[in-house]
Parts: structure tokens; C-alpha cells; sequence
């Protein structure tokens, strides 16, 4: 199928980068290059801009929209491995650097993936298809107890226990294979449900299993922060509560807020701030871009600058 992508937020990523054309950037999601490809527009023949993706599908499709120019560089691999792709490339410091961390429109609407609770395909969701746990395995091998575990940390799903053991039951008789087939099971789990898919909170909580996520966010946003020059920007756009509290947290550590009990007439930590917040609040999509793009409905964009 066409690799269709709509860019999330494009000109206020774009206008909040800030970027200089001489410089370096860094889209640690390349996507189907969207963003890229505005950045690339903004750079002259002295700039540099790195696109990172884990998904070849994207690699492929990005590295044809961005043939015609000659000042990028695209990686195959996972941007929380930032600083060792850096090294590779002999670069010490970039500019700005860009992640969304979002599924693209590609990987829900091919069926084949897996990603989609609409559509039936083998259960999938790997964001890299070189990898080895897929939402297949999980269902089928994972505890009960695990299952329950990531269903309510990563889905925030109320009927975590009820959907855990219904999976738990159905694949004593039948190995859970399909996507449209664990819909049905989650269905059977809670009955009536609110006006949201009932497996929507499922879904979310199996691919951030599978990809990992989470378990990396922390430390990629700090290492972001860590290869940022002087003045360089790192936007991040989340899309469910989960990331956006770790990237949100994360920014409060590097803010230099003092850390000394109050009953000290001085500060003693030596605290000091080594990023500033460009964006207090996060940005969110505006009403235009919300009729264009459902669902980019939950997204939200925070901005630092590196002191």
C-alpha cells in the first residue's frame, strides 16, 4: 500500500526548532518524512540533517522522497541509540533533534502489520520487523499475571484482570493467531463498553510491549538532551499520558530546580538548570488540524532549548 503519513503538528515543530540552516539536525522519527523534508528545505549546503527509523518500510519510502537532496543522512535503527549513531558518524553535537512518538498512519492503516483493531491480520505490531517478540507471542506465552501487568501499566485498562483471563482460557483450546480473533475475546471480556473500541487500550498496551517504549523513553530523552550543543532543541510529540509524564518529568530533572531541604538558609545541591522550557504547556494540535487528522486528537508537543 501507498506509505501515507500525516505530519503531526508540522509547522509548530518546524517554526519551534528554531533552525539555522548551517547546522545539524537530527528526526529520530523519519517516518514517510514529513518533517524531514521541511527541515532539509530550511538547510544549506553546510547543514545536515540524520533521519532515524527502526521501520524499513519508512526507510525506503523516506530515503526516495528525500533523494533530491544532498545534505541528509539516513540510519536504520532505533533512536534511543542516539549517541551511538552520533558516534558512528563522527558528530559530537546537534542543533535540534525532533521525535515523535507516535504510530504512523502507515503502520495502522496496512493490515498487515498488525497494529489495527479494525482490520484482521496476523498479530504483529513490531515497529521493526527484524525483531523477535511480536503481540502473537505475548498473547500466547506471557502469564497471566504479566499479562494483567502490562494490560493495566501500559493500556491503562480497567478490565485488565478480566481480559488477562479470558486470553488465558481461550488459548488452552486454540492458539490466538489474528487480530480481528483477540478483538473478539476482548469483547467477550467486558461486555458493554463505552463509545471507545474496547480494544483500543489492549492494542496500545501490546505494541508498547513489543517495541519496548517505554522501557527506553527516559533514558532516549535524556541522552537527547545529552548531545544537544548550546542553544539546540529537542521537540518531543507524545500521544498518551504514559510517555508524556516520563518525557514531562524528565525536562523537571534538568531544569536545575534546587533539591535542598527547606530548612537550609542556603542552597547547598548546587543545583543548576541545564535546559529551559520553551513551552510551559504543552502545544496541541489546533482546530484546523484536528479536521484534517482525527488522530492527532491526543497528541502534545514540548520544547526545551539546551543552555
Amino acid at each position: 500500500m501507498e506509505f501515507n503519513h500525516y505530519s503531526v503538528m508540522l509547522n509548530e515543530c518546524i517554526d519551534n526548532l528554531n533552525i539555522r540552516e548551517n547546522c545539524i539536525y537530527v528526526d529520530g522519527t523519519l517516518g514517510g518524512a514529513g518533517h524531514s523534508t521541511k527541515i532539509a528545505e530550511r538547510l544549506n549546503g553546510a547543514g545536515l540533517l540524520i533521519g532515524i527509523d527502526q521501520d524499513s518500510d519508512a526507510i525506503e519510502v523516506a530515503s526516495k522522497r528525500l533523494e533530491k537532496f544532498n545534505n541528509i543522512k539516513i540510519v536504520k535503527n532505533n533512536n534511543s541509540n542516539i549517541k551511538e549513531i552520533l558516534n558512528e558518524l563522527k558528530i559530537s553535537g546537534v542543533d535540534g533533534i525532533l521525535v515523535d512518538l507516535g504510530v504512523s498512519s502507515y503502520q495502522l492503516d496496512n493490515g498487515e502489520r498488525g497494529f489495527s483493531y479494525n482490520q484482521d491480520a496476523k498479530l504483529d505490531m513490531r515497529m521493526d520487523q527484524e525483531n523477535e517478540l511480536t503481540a502473537e507471542y505475548i498473547v500466547n506465552n506471557y502469564s497471566y499475571d504479566d499479562l494483567v501487568k502490562i494490560l493495566f501499566e501500559y493500556g491503562e485498562e480497567n478490565y485488565s484482570k478480566k481480559i488477562a483471563k479470558k486470553v488465558c482460557e481461550y488459548r488452552e483450546n486454540k492458539k490466538i493467531e489474528t487480530t480481528l480473533e483477540l478483538v473478539d475475546i476482548i469483547k467477550s471480556s467486558i461486555g458493554k463498553y463505552d463509545d471507545k473500541h474496547p480494544a483500543k487500550r489492549t492494542f496500545q498496551a501490546l505494541r508498547i510491549e513489543v517495541n519496548g517504549e517505554l522501557r527506553l523513553l527516559e533514558k532516549t530523552v535524556r541522552d537527547m538532551i545529552d548531545v544537544l550543543n548550546p542553544k539546540g532543541r529537542l521537540c518531543v510529540i507524545t500521544f498518551h499520558s504514559l510517555e508524556d509524564r516520563i518525557v514531562k518529568n524528565v525536562f523537571n530533572d534538568y531544569l536545575g530546580k534546587c533539591i535542598c531541604p527547606k530548612n537550609l538558609p542556603v542552597c547547598m545541591c548546587g543545583a543548576k538548570p541545564v535546559i529551559k522550557l520553551i513551552n510551559k504547556k504543552p502545544i496541541l494540535p489546533s482546530q484546523e488540524e484536528l479536521s484534517l487528522n482525527s488522530r492527532s486528537k491526543s497528541a502534545k508537543l514540548r520544547v526545551i532549548e539546551k543552555i
